[in-house]
């Protein structure tokens, strides 16, 4: 049995070997060491459960602190510009105070409040500053001024009223006219936040019903009620074409079978003085080209060719009088 046993666990029995050769003084010494080793991870042991009881006291602080600046009320910010932030490299001297806004690393933020205070932010708060652009409206605290939430966009209550989901039941004729507006400038904005709001809800189709009665003709007018009409035109046009040309919108060749090839923004830059009409007419026109040679497929070429003829006849309209 007792091979049995040496077999079964030969490091014992090693051990037993090295206490039989030891004399009585190792034997001493090795428990001294053994007494010595187990106070220290002892000490180890309450330092660690010290430090970690001190750690959890932190950061139930901590979320104590986040709770009380999540209270509202908030003050209602404006992103005015997001900052990327590099340490500055600058000899140290003994004694010197350290900026640590000049060391701080990652996104910084510009905001304007409602109270019209401009604020530098080195630290955004409890929002992912990757996830903000400048004309964003965020919550901040009323005094730390540290980003605590985004906001939704802000849009007049009449405009959110126009968002329809479903398909109405009424139609036009069930529809009276708008209210009378009381202040100047309501028209322009109402129609600059529809399309804001159309823009973020997209895609969407925005109706527009009884446009002769701000479609008037242009008129020198020394009333405030005929200057807002024509403030409220000149808005919808600027939504609806902008300042700036866009290439990318091909409405007269949506239904022609158009070969892959076909470069639209050679094209758009090809007829940038022509109007609608004038760009139908080159579509027209390519379309006839492709039927008389018997092709499927309307080609680049083809639309060359239109845009050339379109402008011998824009040319060759062209009426002086003394």
């Amino acid at each position: 049995m007792a091979s049995t046993a040496m077999a079964e666990d030969p490091s014992s029995s090693t051990e037993d070997d090295q206490l039989s050769s030891m004399s009585h003084d190792d034997i001493v010494r090795a428990i001294r060491l053994l007494d010595n080793e187990t106070r220290v991870l002892k000490d180890e042991l309450r330092r660690t459960t010290l430090e970690r009881d001190s750690i959890e006291e932190k950061k139930r602080e901590n979320l104590e602190k986040i709770k009380l600046n999540k209270q509202l009320p908030y003050l209602v910010g404006n992103i005015v510009e997001i900052l990327e932030m590099t340490p500055e490299d600058e000899a140290e001297e003994d004694g010197d105070n350290i900026d640590l806004d000049s060391q701080r690393k990652g996104k910084c933020v510009v905001l304007k409040t409602s109270t019209r205070q401009t604020i530098f932010l080195p630290v955004v708060g409890l929002v992912d500053p990757d996830t903000l652009k400048p004309g964003d409206l965020v919550g901040v605290n009323k005094d730390s001024y540290l980003i605590l939430d985004t906001l939704p966009s802000e849009y007049d209550s009449r405009v959110k009223a126009m968002e329809v989901d479903e398909k109405p039941t009424e139609d036009y004729n069930d529809i009276g006219g708008l209210e009378k507006q009381m202040f100047i400038g309501d028209g322009a904005k109402l129609v600059r936040d529809a399309f804001l709001l159309a823009k973020e809800k997209s895609p969407c189709i925005i109706f527009i019903d009884e446009i002769d009665a701000i479609g008037t003709k242009r008129f020198d007018s020394e009333v405030s009620g005929d200057r807002e009409v024509q403030r409220t035109m000149l808005e919808l046009l600027n939504q609806l074409d902008g300042f700036s040309s866009d290439d990318r919108i091909k409405i007269h060749s949506r239904k022609m079978s158009v070969n892959p090839d076909v470069n639209f923004e050679e094209l758009a830059r090809s007829t940038d003085d022509f109007n609608g009409a004038q760009l139908k007419a080159v579509c027209v026109e390519a379309g006839m080209l492709a039927l008389r040679r018997d092709a499927t497929e309307v080609t680049h070429e083809d639309f060359n060719e239109g845009i050339i003829q379109v402008q011998a006849k824009k040319k060759s309209s062209l009426n002086y009088y003394a």
